[in-house]
């Protein structure tokens, strides 16, 4: 009963990390008129908290070895806390983007250490809690944008108070919960980070090999997405819908892809989701109807969030309690690069002239091919699982 009380902790820790990283992008009108500044200067703000998302991940991994996890994760959310309350009385350019960056550095160790944690203390339920955990998350990037919309009727700085104070409430009540809960044990095996890392690297290039492609394309996918609606006719409000399905649909997504990874083979499923996520893609780009269009926006954000609770489900099932927390830490350091680069892809290509249709079916093609190459692979009992 205390884990399952820890657990929920956590589902609230990790909806407010995930909407300190996506409640700047609302914001930037925002901050384009309070601070007179450029659409450069302000699209720094929102990647300062992306980077930071993935700066510290690789030292997080090292500290999990002398660190125990729980310990790691409260102090994430001390971060998170701290971090908001520098934005939210930012007065200058410069302390905005500390805070942004800050914030993004609390989410980046909180899910380095919260997810290995997450699969010790429920071991035979690796899947699900990922699932559920994934879908608290998700629901932030829903409602980042209405709930800016609502504060900016009193002050935009509201919205990153809230932050900072739902963030301190629900990081005190975890440290309490976590004082009077029985923590795994499975951790204190992993004590050397380089040689964890190293003794999984099949596993670890394994991983990227099946997911690094598909969260690349995902990425410059959704940052382009409602431009690339309106290419296809849809007004801006009905463009900015379908954005809004898209993160909608990732919801249920994270609950049932979670669920299934527990109950099927976990490379064989995580080919299934990459080989839906082309075709689904492939067939957005052959529609124009404002119906299809919104039919297939839907299977697309199903199919691709299902992909990140198998994945955590893969690596966190599969790795020994020797060497979960190091070699977690080195794929999601290297996914999250991955991830990262996207977005700057996806807009060369468009300033070479090739149409979003063009780019995006490519993309659907290539991961196609991938796929059947690794099916090929997993067949002959090549990729380990």
């Amino acid at each position: 009963m205390t884990r399952t009380r820890l657990f929920a902790s956590l589902c609230g820790l990790v909806f407010f990390l995930n909407l300190a990283r996506v409640i700047f992008a609302p914001l930037l009108d925002v901050f384009i008129g309070e601070f007179a500044i450029g659409e450069a200067t302000a699209g720094l703000i929102v990647t300062l908290a992306w980077v930071g998302s993935s700066s510290l991940r690789l030292p997080t991994g090292w500290l999990l070895t002398k660190v125990p996890r729980h310990h790691i994760v409260i102090g994430s959310g001390l971060i998170l806390a701290a971090s908001s309350a520098i934005a939210a009385t930012a007065t200058t350019v410069p302390r905005l983007m500390s805070g942004a960056f800050l914030m993004g550095i609390a989410s980046g160790v909180y899910f380095v250490s919260a997810n290995p944690l997450l699969s010790e203390l429920f071991p035979s339920r690796v899947g699900r809690v990922m699932g559920i955990h994934g879908a608290a998350s998700q629901i932030a990037a829903v409602i980042a944008a209405p709930f800016v919309a609502l504060t900016l009727l009193v002050d935009w700085r509201l919205s990153l108070w809230a932050i900072a104070v739902g963030a301190a409430v629900v990081t005190v009540a975890t440290w309490l919960i976590a004082s009077n809960t029985e923590m795994p044990t499975a951790g204190r095996a992993d004590r050397d980070f380089v040689a964890g890392a190293l003794s999984e690297w099949r596993l670890i290039v394994t991983a990227l090999a099946i997911v690094g492609a598909p969260v690349f394309v995902w990425q410059g996918l959704f940052n382009f997405y409602e431009l690339y609606m309106q290419s296809k006719g849809l007004s801006d409000r009905a463009a900015g819908m379908a954005l809004t399905i898209v993160f909608a649909a990732g919801v249920p997504a994270f609950y049932f892809g979670g669920d299934l990874a527990d109950r099927f083979p976990k490379v064989p499923y995580l080919l299934g989701i990459v080989g839906a996520f082309a075709a689904s893609l492939l067939a957005l780009t052959a529609v124009d109807s404002l119906v299809a269009l919104v039919v297939i926006t839907a299977i697309v954000g199903f199919v691709v969030h299902a992909l990140f609770p198998a994945t955590d489900t893969y690596l966190l099932d599969t790795l020994p309690d020797s060497t979960r927390g190091s070699a977690y830490a080195v794929f999601s350091s290297a996914w999250m690069l991955t991830q990262a680069l996207g977005s700057s892809a996806v807009g060369l290509f468009l300033e070479q002239g090739y149409t979003y249709d063009t780019v995006f079916s490519s993309a659907a093609l290539l991961l196609g091919a991938s796929v059947v190459v690794l099916v090929v692979l997993e067949r002959r009992g090549r990729l380990p699982s």
